[in-house]
């Protein structure tokens, strides 16, 4: 009699903590681990582990201890807007002109994985930068190639995966985009993806649940909301056009086992809130292999099946 293949893990769930950003740390983990969280998306910010603030590294033991307290996994995310520059939101960039500039972002990503080797993190998460007015976008993939090689060497030395997102908007914006990066620095083991499901709705040619099942390989971090086609805008569950039980039935096939993050960073003003009904949404959609019945009657229809409008794309950063 041949045994039975064992069949997916279950997805583990976090939430982030730039959708948490009006609650001191102790209190957004001590939230999530009390709503049945498995984990969290932990963006290093001025409120929730300073990654610039003196004794980072005393800092950082302190939340790991917390963390294990509370039985919570952790990824490390960089997506701070103003922790680097008071005046420019996500800035300064890895593209940026100024050899300074670049030098200031790549040690963010440095101290991040510092942060996430002391921590135990799955990955450590980063993104590309916008194109800066004036620059072509072959200099502007070889200075992100030049910028992050001493982060993928630092994040090799740790054993800690470098997660690239592709972002609307931004000079590595799509599934392509990161293989082109990928090939670029020669394929580092080191080198994944983190892949946010509601920017493949957004943009992508394939739906989410084809892009997850295209990204397998290399997806070492994924983020989650609702979206809608070619509106660069995170949303509730249940508020944009995602087939949930189809991508998270996808996701669980990979084989996928680090953290599904919510990525509500502009909802944080209602955190706890949208943390609690989360939660259930998500583990409803994942145990529903039909996804012909909505989750949510209020779930709206796509307003753009044909293509994307780039002039809807919206803001470039959540």
């Amino acid at each position: 009699m041949t045994p039975e293949q064992p069949g997916p893990a279950p997805l583990r769930f976090g939430y982030g903590t730039n959708g948490l950003a009006d609650l001191r740390l102790d209190d957004a983990l001590a939230l999530l681990a009390d709503l049945g969280y498995d984990g969290v998306g932990l963006t290093l910010d001025h409120m929730h582990l300073d990654p610039l603030a003196p004794d980072l590294a005393a800092r950082t033991r302190q939340v790991g201890r917390r963390l294990a307290a509370l039985g919570l996994e952790v990824t490390v995310e960089t997506g701070a807007r103003y922790v680097l520059d008071p005046r420019r939101k996500h800035g300064p960039s890895l593209l940026d002109p100024d050899p300074a500039d670049r030098s200031r972002r790549a040690d963010l990503l440095l101290r991040a994985v510092r942060v996430a080797a002391d921590l135990g993190a799955h990955a450590v998460h980063s993104f590309s930068g916008t194109l800066p007015p004036g620059t072509d976008e072959a200099t502007a993939w070889n200075r992100l190639a030049e910028a992050l090689n001493p982060v993928l060497e630092a994040a090799t030395a740790a054993d800690i995966p470098l997660a690239v997102e592709p972002e609307p908007g931004h000079l590595l914006a799509t599934l392509a985009d990161f293989h082109h990066l990928r090939h670029a620095l020669g394929d580092p083991t080191h080198l994944g993806l983190t892949l946010d499901l509601g920017h493949c709705q957004c943009l992508e040619p394939l739906s989410p649940a084809d892009c997850v099942r295209a990204a397998a390989p290399w997806l070492r971090h994924v983020q989650i909301e609702d979206m809608r086609r070619g509106h660069h805008e995170h949303l509730p569950f249940g508020d944009g056009e995602i087939d949930f039980p189809a991508v998270l039935d996808a996701l669980a096939a990979t084989g996928y086992a680090a953290l599904t993050v919510v990525e509500l960073p502009r909802h944080s003003h209602a955190g706890p809130h949208y943390a609690e009904t989360s939660l259930p949404f998500l583990r409803t959609a994942a145990a529903r292999p039909d996804s012909s019945a909505p989750l949510s009657d209020s779930a709206p229809t796509s307003a753009f099946p044909d293509g994307v409008p780039s002039a809807s794309l919206g803001p470039p950063f959540p």
